[in-house]
């Protein structure tokens, strides 16, 4: 043991930390969805905010900052110039060298000589190529011509091949022959690989041979391609960069460099190719460096490269385009631009998106998001359990019918089975009657034998069964006030606690606004508001009537939610008639649906969330004629006022 030692995990997130809970990511989705928020765009929501419970990872919203303060780090670094003022203070030197060495020259050679160098071109390039041909009498202006040169050969291939600096820190014949060896090698294996004849094999060899100029050490070609691509691309958005003097005077000096490297033909190979696998790169595309240091070619191009990585990881990370995924943005981009803790922020967001999908929360059809029938429950559940913790333990009703039935709480007592007995089978007993047989109840193996005379099963409360209608106001006015999200979570609220707590019940939702419909779990934590005008509390009365019809044994419950007084009837030819102020028409056929719920024994009560005169007086009405009562909760106690109506109903029955 004394051979281990123990410290805090560094390579990536804790590998034994609990998984994230995503039904905690699915209910911070909910309260936008129930909002009217459609799926998609209230993950987006979720996953830039950041995770709740998660405090420790950073959302989208936060790693964009990151991207953009990384940007502009970049552009004030430095300014795109340096390699050519460089270039430009060795030539002045050399030529000022050679003028110092001339100078104390009385002979005619030395006046020629400083002839010669007054006709140098002011251009860089076209002075450099002209003074390549020019002999030398100062051994110190030799040298620092030798050094240009030096500068131009390792900058120029160094903003092609991160890297290539040090290795031609101390050029030499042999070096820059292993250097058009392994572009000839290059563009041969590019050429094979377009003729379908490449191998992993072929590349694993390749990298053997030159993998010294490759740092990044690419596991393949595919990958070997997209690194040189991207730094060809950010070479040519410098030279965009430039102003058209600049560029045409260090382009001069990087095909002069070129050229008499003799590189030239297989630089122009490879640039091709480069640009016909990635056309899709912003070749072309200006940036601006507003930084005051002066930044060499290699330096200016990776910069630009990652300025580039930056701007394509932006969009990503954004996710504001159709069908937009976390697995659209690249890992190795993320780990470039913010290092890896960023990396293992993504992962946990991109988790969180896929154990969505995975555990059945979300589905996409035809590249919609869309909530599935388990994350409608979920919703439900949540909103109810949010109604329950807003109310008083004594106010939580049940029933109180006492019966053996199959439905209901358990009473501890038990009986005999009898066939077509659907109560839970009490195991105890059931074994204890097994053992006490005698001789045939156990066998040697200690095993009990069982027989149908030996079952019992356990006796429960039977429970009153229920017709609960709640009719939810549709109309553009509910959105207007605030009570659209309320009104939705109280309706799933309602169907969770029908279905986990009273799955005997029959319960129907029920919209109402031009027209009335029926409305089912599983499209009404996405439903919006209707933009139509009209409240048809007449149209939704007929089919919560229908739907009590259809169960007259059961105690019927009606509960309407409505911000507003009835303004629209449905006409014999099943078309709506609207009319603001009301008509006497829609009122007096509402108040006509009213009666006949009185008839059926079903209370009406009223929730309403408006203080209109004309609604208080409708609903004021409906009480009178009904009995039902009236409630006029705030939105955000609706939940709790209709489940509490719900139970005491159900509880007095």
């Amino acid at each position: 043991m004394s051979g281990y030692r123990y410290g805090e995990y560094h390579d990536g997130p804790d590998p034994l930390a609990p998984p994230y809970d995503v039904r905690a990511a699915l209910d911070e989705m909910g309260d936008a969805i129930l909002s009217g928020s459609n799926p998609a765009d209230s993950l987006r929501d979720l996953l830039r905010r950041g995770l709740p419970g998660a405090p420790d990872r950073r959302g989208l919203d936060e790693l964009l900052r990151e991207v953009h303060k990384r940007r502009r780090e970049l552009r004030e670094r430095g300014n795109l110039d340096g390699t050519l003022e460089r270039a430009r203070a060795l030539l002045d030197k050399a030529i000022g060298q050679e003028r110092a060495e001339l100078f104390p020259d009385p002979s005619d050679e030395a006046r020629l000589r400083e002839t010669e160098l007054d006709s140098v071109p002011a251009d860089t390039a076209s002075a450099v190529r002209q003074l390549g041909s020019y002999e030398w009498r100062s051994p110190a202006a030799r040298r620092t011509f030798e050094e240009l040169r030096d500068l131009l050969r390792r900058e120029v291939l160094d903003s092609q091949f991160r890297g290539m600096r040090d290795a031609l820190a101390n050029p030499d014949p042999e070096s820059m022959e292993r250097v058009r060896q392994m572009m000839s090698d290059l563009n041969d294996m590019l050429d094979r690989d377009a003729r379908g004849q490449h191998t992993q094999d072929d590349f694993n060899k390749f990298m053997e041979k030159h993998g010294e100029f490759f740092p990044e050490n690419p596991r393949d070609l595919e990958e070997l391609v997209d690194i040189l691509a991207r730094r060809a691309a950010a070479t040519q958005r410098m030279l965009a960069s430039m102003t058209p003097e600049q560029r045409a005077e260090l382009q001069g000096l990087i095909d002069q460099t070129l050229e008499q490297a003799g590189l030239g033909e297989q630089m122009s190979r490879l640039g091709e190719s480069l640009y016909a696998r990635r056309p899709d790169l912003p070749w072309d595309t200006p940036e601006r460096m507003n930084g005051e240091e002066p930044l060499g070619m290699g330096d200016a191009v990776s910069a630009l490269e990652e300025l580039a990585d930056l701007d394509q990881l932006e969009a990503a990370l954004r996710q504001d385009y159709p069908g937009a995924r976390l697995d659209d943005v690249d890992e190795s981009a993320i780990r470039r631009a913010l290092g890896r803790s960023a990396v293992d922020d993504l992962e946990t967001l991109k988790q969180i998106e896929r154990e969505l999908e995975q555990q059945g929360y979300l589905r996409r059809q035809r590249g919609k998001l869309e909530l599935t029938p388990k994350a409608v429950r979920r919703l439900g559940e949540t909103a109810l359990r949010r109604v329950f913790d807003s109310l008083d333990a004594g106010r939580r009703g049940d029933h109180d019918q006492r019966d053996a039935g199959a439905a209901g709480e358990l009473t501890g007592s038990s009986r005999p089975w009898r066939f077509g007995d659907e109560q839970p089978i009490d195991v105890v007993r059931t074994l204890v009657n097994g053992v006490r047989r005698g001789d045939g109840g156990a066998s040697g193996e200690g095993r009990v034998a069982l027989s149908v005379d030996d079952f019992e099963v356990a006796e429960t409360e039977r429970r009153t069964a229920a017709a609960v209608c709640l009719l939810v106001d549709l109309s553009y006015s509910m959105a207007l006030r605030g009570t659209w999200a309320p009104a939705k979570q109280t309706a799933l609220a309602l169907q969770a606690l029908v279905a986990s707590k009273f799955p005997g019940d029959a319960v129907q939702i029920i919209g109402f606004s031009n027209y009335a419909r029926v409305l089912q779990a599983e499209e009404l934590a996405g439903l919006e508001w209707d933009m139509v005008q009209g409240t048809n509390l007449h149209h939704a009365l007929l089919i919560a009537g229908r739907h009590l019809d259809r169960h007259p044994d059961f105690e019927p419950v009606v509960l309407v939610v409505t911000d507003g007084e009835p303004t629209a009837h449905l006409m014999r030819n099943g078309r709506y008639w609207f009319e603001w102020p009301p008509s006497r028409e829609t009122l007096e056929l509402t108040l006509a649906e009213v009666d006949k719920m009185t008839r059926r024994r079903a209370t009406i009560n009223v929730f309403m969330l408006a203080t209109d005169e004309r609604l208080k007086d409708f609903v004021d009405e409906v009480a009178r004629r009904n009995g039902g009562r009236v409630f006029s909760p705030s939105a955000d106690r609706l939940g709790e006022y209709v489940v509490s109506d719900f139970l005491r109903a159900r509880r007095t029955r």
